[in-house]
């Protein structure tokens, strides 16, 4: 009896130990398979697949009635329209980040927003900094006078003694630095701030876009005259992004063509732009989303 006593206890040590050794290797296994598991399963699929994409785009709030803000301060107008309208199509939560004119290329090329969309013209200046989708609008500059100054064309303005006013880094600016060495050109920070100077005979003219300068006329009809005859080519507008962002910039071009089609800019038009449109179509000027 004694001689059998002590076996039986080693015995059940034994088997203790070695059901405590596969219990462990079992819990090392699973541990090993869960981690390469989840490893599989990031390369497969990148966590936040499937979940809203926020798109931030760039814009200059202070050029209604495409860039501006509504009665509670909220972005408005036809660009923040058609952002909304292009996120709901491609499953973006669009973010509209107000940023002054001359900070939206630096906005996208910092990574800071994912694109512009401020009624901005594509030249080949801006496109060394970033790319720029199919034109979705033309535009035209245009002068606005001091009723005083008898501007009747540029030509007049490009005169010694003259002054021009213009929003700075805009084409206005480019235009006038280029093609009026004559005339003193007065660059201000903002479009309102341009329309004060013209209003007040502090600059003989501003120059702007056809819509800018038709606006500005009817507000100020005894302090401007508007001078429309046509003294450059149209100017296209874009959508930019950064460079070699293509697939963004893909989809851009393609809702753009979408839109031209299905009667996005047509909306965009009757919502915002009705009466200019009419004032357009009177005064025999092309209209913005007119590309025929």
């Amino acid at each position: 009896m004694n001689t059998t006593a002590p076996t039986r206890p080693r015995r059940l040590r034994a088997a203790l130990a070695a059901l405590a050794l596969a219990a462990a290797a079992l819990l090392a296994l699973t541990a090993c398979s869960s981690n390469g598991g989840t490893e599989g399963s990031n390369d497969a699929a990148p966590a936040g697949d499937g979940a809203d994409k926020t798109l931030t785009v760039a814009m200059e709030l202070a050029y209604p009635p495409f860039e501006t803000k509504d009665d509670a301060g909220n972005p408005s107008g036809v660009s923040v329209d058609f952002m909304k309208d292009f996120g709901a199509a491609y499953g973006y939560d669009v973010v509209i980040e107000n940023t002054a004119f001359d900070g939206l290329i630096p906005m996208v090329q910092t990574g800071k927003a994912d694109c512009l969309m401020s009624s901005i013209t594509i030249t080949d200046a801006r496109k060394e900094s970033v790319d720029f989708s199919d034109p979705y609008a033309m535009a035209q500059l245009a002068i606005l006078a001091n009723a005083q100054s008898g501007i009747g064309s540029i030509d007049d303005l490009n005169q010694a003694g003259r002054k021009v006013a213009v929003k700075t880094g805009s084409t206005g600016d480019v235009f006038a630095t280029k093609n009026l060495p004559n005339a003193e050109v007065v660059r201000l920070a903002d479009e309102s701030a341009c329309v004060t100077e013209v209003v007040q005979g502090k600059a003989d003219g501003f120059l702007y876009d056809q819509l800018t300068i038709y606006r500005n006329n009817q507000k100020n009809p005894d302090t401007t005259e508007a001078v429309f005859i046509p003294f450059q080519d149209p100017e296209s507008w874009g959508i930019a992004v950064a460079k070699g962002n293509d697939e963004l910039l893909g989809q851009l071009n393609e809702f753009i063509a979408q839109s031209k089609a299905s009667g996005e800019f047509d909306r965009l038009t009757e919502k915002y732009l009705a009466s200019e449109k009419a004032a357009f179509d009177e005064l025999g000027f092309k209209w913005f989303f007119d590309f025929e």
